[in-house]
């Protein structure tokens, strides 16, 4: 995997690897989502009036599940039968068939608006430290404009758990969707953070999950019930 390894400010020019990344439809996600997966990369960070550096330290010995290659998850999700629904399908599963919308976008997104009914449990956070390694991976995000760098949420799966039972009927949403349809310029289709959830969801026992096609966007777009807590 790609990681960057140094990144300069001031007279000296940006030299850096290519971020690791998975296609969005909205650019700055899959930037975000492609920093958030450097986390699995130690850094030191050095500062001088005219330069600051931030280098690749250690490597991380293993991945986690979420960081498995887009194919591997793919072929897990089709051989598990873990089926993408429409938004309107999605409504209709939700009020007839006591269905489970769980939205994995950020908790402030969800706020603003969400469909009625739904769960959410993020499944990527906000850096919640300060160690210098912290403060190395909110300066590669800031790097690239992004102010608000995410990491995985490692208490993801425990808080679906105590919310949700292994046995529920779960539509997993997040804001763009993703898709595991193959097309001309996506053989494989787009990875998603909703895709990545219903991934993890199945890796641990949960039995009926399937996958909102085109997210919460769609949803939306639909004119579809939502509901504000702010």
């Amino acid at each position: 995997m790609a990681a960057l390894t140094s990144v300069s400010a001031g007279s000296s020019s940006h030299r850096f690897y290519s971020v690791p990344h998975t296609s969005y439809s909205c650019a700055k996600e899959c930037v975000t989502y492609g920093l958030a997966k450097t986390v699995n990369r130690r850094f030191s960070l050095s500062y001088h009036p005219s330069t600051l550096r931030i280098r690749s330290a250690a490597t991380k010995p293993a991945k986690s599940p979420a960081e498995e290659e887009w194919s591997t998850k793919r072929a897990f999700l089709l051989e598990k039968r873990v089926r993408s629904v429409e938004a309107k399908e999605a409504f209709r599963l939700q009020k007839e068939n006591n269905f489970v919308i769980l939205d994995v976008r950020p908790e402030a997104e969800f706020k603003e608006a969400h469909p009625e009914g739904a769960i959410n449990v993020q499944i990527y956070r906000l850096i919640k430290e300060w160690t210098a390694w912290d403060i190395a991976r909110r300066a590669a995000f800031a790097f690239f404009g992004i102010f608000s760098g995410t990491e995985e949420n490692p208490e993801f799966i425990q808080l679906v758990e105590s919310k949700i039972k292994k046995d529920a009927k779960i539509i997993v949403a997040c804001s763009s969707g993703g898709t595991m349809k193959p097309t001309q310029n996506l053989p494989e289709g787009q990875q998603s953070r909703s895709l990545i959830a219903a991934y993890l969801l199945v890796l641990n026992g949960y039995t009926n999950v399937f996958h909102l096609e085109g997210g919460i966007y769609n949803w939306y777009k639909e004119e579809l019930p939502t509901v504000s807590e702010e």
